[in-house]
């Protein structure tokens, strides 16, 4: 598949607070490819918190406010499966049937793309491989497995690099993040943080990479308590860093 002349780039709010670092290795990616990246300024959070917390009238405000930013027909990129599941999935259904916001929200929603997937299938076949790169290991977010489908496209990103992808025990379980889940709950989200934690660390992976901030985050924050070998980063990172390594070994 050809990569399109330009994209527009759905921050999100925890890479925009947390995580800037990730946000500019995902668009660095995309430019190294050639991709015009677009970033409208005005926008802000995808709703979700709201939404999920049943605040709906106050998730439609953050939604409206930003459907007249993605003009055109150029494809909205996130960079996080839980982000672009609210987009693609949730926006549309925050508006009356048929009402003119329901269309705008659909039409914006039918060209959300969750990053990892549009790097694979227009960026990753020109990647050159790496001689023996470090295993890492995945965590999949529930949101990239069940909502947007894509658990598999880090796992070929990091192959096309020649990367050893660790495969941990119970691995479609979730983490215990949740967004306010964990919060609400937070005896249970920190049971099941904790089962999580030894199957990572049992893989022997010094690195875990995910699609999402608000897992790594979650996770990263229970292995420091526990005193873990094993660094969190996002996926954007850790593959700007390879690419760059390999293009470097190529040269």
């Amino acid at each position: 598949m050809s990569p399109p002349h330009n994209i527009f780039f759905f921050g999100t709010c925890l890479i925009d607070l947390f995580s800037p670092e990730a946000g500019l290795a995902a668009v660095e990616l995309l430019e190294r490819a050639g991709i015009q990246v677009i970033y409208p300024q005005d926008q802000s959070c995808c709703g979700q918190p709201a939404w999920n917390s049943g605040y709906r009238a106050e998730a439609r405000q953050v939604i409206a406010a930003q459907l007249d930013l993605f003009p055109g027909e150029a494809p909205i990129v996130v960079p996080s499966a839980s982000c672009a599941g609210m987009m693609r999935h949730h926006w549309p259904e925050a508006f009356e049937p048929g009402s003119e916001p329901a269309r705008k929200a659909e039409a914006v929603a039918q060209r959300v793309v969750e990053w990892s997937d549009f790097l694979l299938r227009v960026v990753a076949p020109e990647w050159p491989r790496l001689n023996n790169p470090e295993p890492v290991v995945i965590h999949d977010s529930c949101s990239a497995r069940r909502e947007m489908s894509v658990a598999g496209q880090a796992r070929a990103l990091l192959e096309h690099l020649g990367v050893e992808v660790r495969e941990p025990e119970r691995a479609e379980e979730c983490c215990g993040f949740g967004g306010s889940f964990s919060i609400k709950q937070a005896d249970i989200s920190g049971a099941m943080l904790n089962d999580k934690i030894e199957a990572l660390s049992a893989t022997g992976a010094r690195i875990l990479l995910s699609q999402d901030c608000g897992c790594l985050m979650h996770i990263g924050g229970g292995l420091r308590r526990q005193g873990r070998n094993l660094e969190t980063r996002h996926l954007a990172e850790h593959l700007l860093a390879l690419v760059k390594q390999a293009e470097g070994d190529e040269g």
